[in-house]
């Protein structure tokens, strides 16, 4: 979905494929088939944009066979999609039965991931439209943080180093550039955006800058207004945020809140969970942690990150941080000129649900994909924006 600001840029929102993941070139063709192209005709769109999950095996394929990616191209012109943005946050194994820690592997210290990132900047110069000359990939916010000293901090440098340049030669050679964006999480290396000012003010190159994912703000209690006034002080750019809630207990010490909270807490994903204190922001790596006695300081309220769909909250005693995207929406793109102009809706929790609360068929999920956009759609034409055909 394209939309024109005011200033007469065009701001791209898509939603991520990796809520339906698949490894293979053929899982993400079938992907194609039966889930992205339902959504867009529910939204009675003639074209949708997606934020493409490619992991290793299927960017593989695709930068090995010229044809194939000429196929997908194809593919996605014919099903009414099209690509500004890929995720590369997750490597492979993101539909496994456990996902958790893995998800950060290999990080910004190992050469795989490297690798991978400069394939995927590759294969989105050859997806995007004719009409456009920029895209963006999401990446891992560099390493999670028991892994990462001054060794791995100089490895890491090096590393982005090495990709900002060849971005240099592939807009050279294409005539697209795309741009990196490290994504803060909690838990991470880079887990607010404060974190992340310092290695990219190291890198010092615009193609290297940050996704704003808008649960793990709310997660870490940023408050998007300093936030993103930091990120413009320092000259950070924003090459891509992702519209996304977190989970919100206010009252954490009470028992049916717990309860209501247990019930998040599933072995796929980890959902790091925070509240903040008179000493700073305190923390668990994961939402089951939080609720073993004593873990956590309960007096304030505490946010998990687990992706809740947008358009759904859920039931009280619990809530989500709907408040915080929308806050953050009008900061990057309700100004006289976007902070970005790649929005991605990625809740990919979908089947990580309550049971009562997944959704019982495809149809249903694309449903709620649907629903999600409609939302973010909304939110975008309030703030002056104007869909475009």
């Amino acid at each position: 979905m394209r939309f024109r600001h005011p200033d007469g840029s065009t701001v791209h929102l898509s939603y991520c494929t990796n809520v339906h993941p698949a490894e293979t070139l053929d899982g993400v063709l079938t992907q194609l088939r039966d889930h992205c192209e339902p959504v867009r005709k529910r939204l009675g769109r003639d074209r949708l944009g997606i934020g493409l999950w490619l992991a290793k095996d299927a960017a593989h394929a695709l930068v090995t066979d010229p044809a194939a990616l000429r196929g997908l191209r194809g593919e996605l012109d014919r099903r009414g999609l099209e690509a500004v943005t890929l995720n590369g946050f997750p490597y492979e194994g993101f539909g496994a039965d456990e996902v958790k820690y893995r998800v950060y592997r290999p990080d910004w210290t190992e050469q795989p991931r490297l690798a991978h990132t400069s394939d995927l900047a590759r294969l989105l110069a050859a997806l995007l439209p004719d009409d456009v000359t920029e895209g963006s990939v999401s990446t891992l916010p560099l390493a999670w943080r028991t892994r990462y000293d001054e060794q791995a901090a100089n490895t890491a440098h090096t590393a982005l180093t090495t990709l900002a340049e060849r971005l240099d030669a592939l807009e050279e050679l294409t005539g697209k550039s795309i741009r990196i964006a490290l994504e803060p999480e909690p838990g991470c290396t880079v887990e607010t955006t404060a974190d992340a000012i310092g290695p990219l003010t190291a890198i010092a190159d615009s193609r290297i800058g940050i996704c704003i994912d808008t649960c793990h703000l709310a997660t870490s209690f940023e408050e998007p207004g300093p936030a993103l006034d930091a990120l413009t002080a320092a000259g950070i750019t924003i090459p891509k945020a992702q519209l996304s809630a977190a989970l919100h207990a206010e009252h954490p010490h009470l028992p049916e809140v717990r309860d209501a909270l247990a019930a998040f807490a599933e072995p796929r994903f980890l959902h790091q969970t925070r509240t903040r204190t008179a000493a700073g922001l305190r923390g668990t790596d994961d939402l089951h942690e939080a609720l073993a006695a004593d873990a956590l300081p309960d007096g304030a309220p505490w946010r998990a990150h687990f992706h809740v769909p947008l358009h759904a909250p859920p039931a009280p005693p619990l809530t989500s941080t709907l408040p915080v995207l929308q806050d953050t929406l009008a900061r990057l793109v309700g100004g006289p000129a976007p902070l970005t102009h790649h929005l991605e809706v990625e809740t990919y929790t979908w089947q990580a649900l309550p049971a009562e609360l997944r959704p019982r068929s495809r149809a249903q999920l694309a449903d709620g994909i649907a629903a999600e956009l409609t939302l973010a759609r909304d939110l975008l034409t309030e703030l002056g924006l104007k869909e475009l055909p």
